[in-house]
């Protein structure tokens, strides 16, 4: 057994194809099928099952590609590590963003990350704040900035920016011309909702109960995955939605969309820097961790 093997083991569970994994790590795939039976000839049991199209690891494969993830993980801490006090920091970042932090947050400091640290490479995934928080906490990302908090014991999160909320209307909207509206008035609007799992969604509903709105009554007309969608629905008269004045900076300056804030409804929330407890750091994730601190605090 060796490292190599590991990861090409890995690979296959994940790709969960011979073929596919193959493809991924540039071998043939009977050099993969190779390794993995001298894999289990070495631990003297099976650990892959072929089912039709898909290959799934045994019980015995769970249990070495939880170990050998960790295996692997520490050898690029360990690489990371002897860079980092070589004055060479260099190697790869993986790190997470909800909507909003992905899409108009975080490509900012990555460019500015880069330009200190030219020889890092960064792969940032976006997916909503239930997925990036999940990935965090299996290893899967370094860290992740997502706009809700949560209750999993394993998470430990921190604020990292403050945003704000507010009504988002077209500019031809009849209250193109009010800084405000109430609650009730809203409630009889079409809403575009955001998809189950949105930080920005979590905030919106959380902050009606707040103020004693009847969440109930709340009828979207339609629910977007994306914040580009939402905005993009509000332009063509979709309907109206509750979203974060960061994403349509642009629309708002250019007079095409219009902001109003929602009487007795608290819309600020934040973006948290968001990491897994109970899992060791990589040199270069705690680099960036302290160049987003500078950044946004500058």
């Amino acid at each position: 057994m060796d490292l190599w093997q590991l990861h090409i083991f890995v690979s296959v569970v994940e790709q969960k194809s011979f073929s596919r994994a193959s493809e991924q790590i540039h071998l043939s795939q009977p050099t993969v099928s190779t390794h993995i039976k001298e894999l289990e000839a070495h631990f003297q049991c099976r650990l892959l099952d072929r089912l039709g199209k898909v290959t799934e690891p045994t019980r015995a494969g769970a249990i070495l590609y939880d170990y050998a993830k960790r295996m692997l993980d520490l050898k690029q801490e360990t690489q990371s590590a002897m860079q980092d006090f070589l004055g060479q920091t260099r190697g790869q970042l993986l790190i997470g963003g909800s909507t909003i932090p992905a899409g108009y947050i975080l490509p900012r400091m990555m460019g500015a990350f880069k330009n200190a640290f030219p020889d890092v490479s960064i792969l940032m995934t976006v997916g909503d704040t239930g997925q990036i928080t999940r990935a965090v906490k299996e290893g899967e990302l370094e860290l992740g900035v997502v706009g809700a908090k949560t209750s999993d014991p394993d998470i430990v999160q921190e604020k990292l920016v403050e945003d704000e909320m507010k009504l988002v209307i077209p500019s031809s909207h009849e209250w193109a011309d009010r800084e405000s509206v109430s609650c009730k008035a809203l409630l009889a609007q079409p809403l575009i909702a955001r998809e189950q799992g949105s930080g920005t969604w979590k905030t919106v509903i959380a902050g009606m109960e707040k103020a004693g709105v009847d969440v109930s009554r709340l009828k979207p007309a339609v629910t977007m995955g994306n914040c580009v969608s939402v905005i993009q629905g509000i332009l063509n008269n979709v309907g109206i939605s509750i979203i974060s004045t960061i994403a349509v900076a642009d629309e708002l300056d250019r007079g095409r969309l219009h902001a109003l804030s929602v009487e007795d409804l608290d819309l600020s929330r934040n973006f948290y820097l968001t990491l897994a407890r109970k899992r060791t750091r990589s040199p270069i994730c705690t680099k960036f961790i302290h160049f987003l601190k500078d950044q946004i605090s500058a």
